[in-house]
């Protein structure tokens, strides 16, 4: 995997509209999965119960929680660029999300992502990523995002 390198704020801002390289894959294990679970309280059957899963789930096994997929935006995007001037880089929000597809456990994740804005923000910029985590032989990915960032200098 590439890792896209910018000096700054400056640099990074030609960006806007371009493409990001592909991430590299995640293997979504079933202990991320019930790590997710506690985190959120979130403890449905689905998602931990693996031997219930495998009996009454139409997957046949548990699954990632959707929000897990959103969660790992900020992994993708980390791994992906670097911009050297930041202090730190906070999440700003979601536009837009949409879980197209469930994520079997052992599953693997990708992030495929644009730049779609970069704006001026009072301490750095923010801005906007179109994301698909796309799931490795599915068609459907699992989820596509409107990701929002502040990268503060």
């Amino acid at each position: 995997m590439e890792t896209l390198v910018f000096k700054n704020n400056a640099a990074f801002r030609e960006m806007k509209g371009k493409e990001l390289p592909n991430s590299e894959w995640i293997t979504v294990s079933q202990q991320m999965i019930n790590d997710f679970a506690n985190a959120t309280l979130d403890t449905q059957w689905v998602h931990v119960d693996v031997e219930r899963a495998k009996k009454e789930s139409p997957f046949k096994s548990t699954i990632a929680h959707g929000f897990m997929s959103v969660a790992l935006l900020s992994q993708f995007l980390g791994d992906i660029i670097k911009i050297e001037s930041i202090k730190m880089g906070l999440n700003y929000g979601l536009n837009y999300v949409r879980f197209m597809n469930p994520v079997p456990v052992n599953s693997q994740l990708r992030l495929i992502s644009t730049v779609k804005d970069v704006e001026n923000h009072k301490h750095g910029i923010k801005a906007t990523f179109s994301c698909t985590v796309e799931i490795k032989g599915e068609e459907k990915p699992a989820c596509v995002a409107e990701f929002l960032a502040l990268f503060i200098e």
